[in-house]
């Protein structure tokens, strides 16, 4: 008999940009710089979602003994944050995408054992036949406390009730990717960019989409100098400039396969690209997203200062806009 889980697909919910709101009318956990996952857990066991709905169960072996701690539960759909950490024991997206893209099991089962990931949970979507979308979220944490117990491989996110600026100096001092700041009343409402969740960086940094490659100059003549970056405005794909920064011998070398699969003659752009952005231009499909850090947008609509952090192997290029 299947698993009452079996097929089913949820896309999260997901925080808007914003400055840190106080107050009694919001509480705040640490935004993870990691991967997004929906956990599903029925008789079936385990099964990892990413957000754009891939199956990444055979990637994270370490998990598996997750599906344990519900036995006796009918199924239960978890919401978190996959976190590797490096060597000084801080959240490194770097580590965590050395675990993002692998498909071979006995891969998958030794970078487990060389660099384990942490499954921080901090929704409950569904519970023994019934989905909890509906209750407020302080409701679902209260299920979420008395339904998990800490492992070796996952727990639940700390919640802050107040503090927020104390807070945010520890996030900036620690060098962590932000805070999440989520309304005490918040529904969960699959697939949506909500305002009553608001996610707050030090630096700015989002996704973007690569639409091609400028060629190098010397150290890197001859191959990937940078990556042409845009995001989706009304359903057209808008260049917003260039990333070289942050790109070492491995982020090329890992690129450079992706651009011999995916080439293209013409570019995927809406309108010119600034042939100030580079000597000459390299087109690839736009089906691949990467996360940048910038200072700020240019009044022309540029980013100043991008530096490269990763490519995000599990996000859907369709979803990039602009953020505030």
């Amino acid at each position: 008999m299947a698993g009452p889980l079996r097929g089913r697909t949820i896309k999260p919910m997901k925080a808007t940009s914003g400055t840190l709101p106080t107050g009694g009318d919001w509480l705040y956990e640490i935004k993870w710089d990691g991967m997004r996952i929906v956990a599903f857990i029925d008789e079936d066991g385990l099964r990892l979602q990413t957000t754009n709905l891939i199956d990444a169960t055979v990637r994270f072996p370490e998990l598996a003994g997750l599906a344990e701690q519900f036995a006796g539960l009918d199924a239960v759909i978890l919401d978190g944050e996959l976190v590797a950490a490096g060597t000084d024991g801080a959240p490194s997206f770097g580590r965590m995408q050395e675990r993002m893209h692998i498909s071979d099991p006995t891969e998958a089962r030794r970078r487990s054992l060389d660099n384990p990931v942490t499954f921080v949970i901090f929704d409950l979507l569904h519970v023994n036949g019934t989905d909890t979308h509906a209750l407020p979220l302080v409701d679902r944490r209260k299920l979420l406390e008395d339904l998990v117990e800490p492992g070796e491989h996952w727990r639940l996110t700390d919640v802050h009730e107040d503090g927020a600026n104390e807070l945010l100096d520890v996030v900036i001092e620690k060098g962590l990717e932000g805070l999440i700041a989520k309304q005490p009343t918040s529904r969960y409402i699959e697939g949506k960019r909500t305002s009553s969740w608001r996610k707050i960086k030090p630096r700015r940094r989002q996704e973007f989409v690569v639409g091609g490659w400028a060629a190098g100059k010397e150290g890197r003549a001859g191959s990937i100098g940078s990556l042409l970056l845009g995001y989706y405005e009304d359903g057209s794909l808008r260049h917003c400039g260039s990333v070289g920064s942050g790109l070492n011998a491995e982020n090329i070398a890992h690129w450079q396969s992706i651009i011999d699969d995916t080439t293209i003659e013409d570019s995927p752009f809406d309108g010119p690209v600034p042939s100030t952005m580079g000597r000459s231009f390299h087109w690839i499909e736009p089906r691949q997203v990467v996360e940048v850090a910038f200072g700020e947008w240019t009044a022309d609509g540029h980013l100043r200062h991008p530096s490269y952090i990763g490519h995000r192997g599990d996000k859907d290029p369709r979803e990039v806009v602009k953020e505030p």
